[in-house]
């Protein structure tokens, strides 16, 4: 089964200071047949202003996953980690027992686009850890690269979930496929551009914002349909 989310039937908060657009029952947004994806509990697709920012807040048993689309953002936790992450860079906070930090946009004249998602680990009470790593554009060019993964995939960040975190840039009319088993869960995100997705079930256009989620085994496909590329993350998750 694919069910496709558009962008325009994601939850809206706009503030002063950031404009979010959630995927899932999120702060203000609460809605119960929304509320996860397997163990993926949120995903926000935020955008900070200059200057602005998230003070510190904590978090406690969550794989929390940040993706800097453009812009940079500012980390800064109680564990004595601060680092500015540019475009390309992928974030991996394990809260575990508990970890307390804040985002914020350094710039003083661009904003900040960024993608958070939280996973529930598999086990609860572990030490909180922190890690990021910058991804070169050329290195997901027409391939699915692991960025973040449970199983040691090899230059990824790891977490506490039989999970991956991929990211991929697709020129117009290249493909990647993507196995989908039975007994697993694929969320699919474009970013940017235009791609098409293909099984068994059909075939699916997908434009910025639109998500995919699916539960059935087949051959995904993934197309490239947009002259300045497509870029997308893909999760596959119990």
């Amino acid at each position: 089964m694919i069910k496709v989310v558009t962008s325009a039937e994601r939850h809206t908060s706009n503030r002063e200071w950031i404009h979010s657009e959630f995927s899932f029952s999120f702060a203000d947004y609460d809605d119960p047949s929304n509320a996860h994806f397997g163990c993926l509990l949120a995903h926000n697709d935020n955008e900070l202003k200059p200057g602005k920012g998230m003070h510190r807040h904590p978090h406690h048993d969550l794989e929390i996953i940040t993706y800097v689309v453009s812009g940079t953002l500012r980390h800064e936790d109680n564990l004595g980690n601060k680092a500015d992450l540019q475009a390309g860079s992928v974030q991996v906070m394990s809260a575990g027992t508990g970890i307390s930090h804040s985002e914020t946009n350094p710039s003083g004249t661009e904003n900040v686009r960024f993608l958070q998602i939280w996973l529930l680990p598999n086990r609860a009470g572990l030490p909180p850890k922190w890690g990021a790593k910058y991804f070169p554009p050329d290195s997901r060019l027409n391939t699915l690269l692991p960025v973040v993964a449970g199983n040691g995939a090899e230059g990824a960040l790891t977490i506490h979930e039989n999970a991956v975190v991929y990211l991929a840039t697709l020129e117009t009319g290249r493909e990647i496929i993507h196995p989908q088993k039975e007994e697993r869960r694929t969320y699919v995100f474009l970013i940017d551009g235009h791609a098409e997705i293909c099984c068994s079930d059909g075939r699916f256009q997908l434009r910025p914002g639109d998500a995919a989620r699916i539960r059935k085994c087949c051959e995904l496909r993934i197309k490239g349909m947009s002259t300045g590329g497509a870029e997308l993350i893909l999760i596959d998750l119990p």
